[in-house]
């Protein structure tokens, strides 16, 4: 913890995580409509994150960029997500992970 936040992770952890992540499939590919690269996509954490701010980088899911700026412009219901299923698609991405994870192992 520091300055009364928690530490989640060392940049060289968040990259090669998000470079994982980018490399599976979209979360919402059985809706169809994929287009672009895949990027990873914040999920709500309040636990993680300040105002004005984004959630911790391990808070994401895979997602194509097409179904990302669909969910940014129109919320999770846009890519037939709630934020609850959003979190939990997060934490089991998180889960299956085999890279070091910092001091959140």
């Amino acid at each position: 913890m520091s300055g009364g936040h928690l530490d989640y992770g060392t940049p060289k952890v968040q990259n090669a995580y998000h470079q994982w992540l980018r490399g599976r499939p979209c979360a919402v590919a059985k809706l169809g409509g994929c287009s672009g690269h895949m990027e990873a996509a914040h999920t709500p954490d309040p636990m993680s994150k300040g105002a004005g701010t984004k959630a911790a980088d391990h808070n994401a899911i895979a997602l194509c960029q097409g179904h990302h700026q669909a969910h940014t412009l129109g919320g999770w219901s846009k890519i037939g997500l709630t934020r609850e299923t959003a979190q939990k698609m997060a934490a089991e991405y998180w889960r299956l992970w085999k890279g070091d994870k910092g001091e959140l192992a």
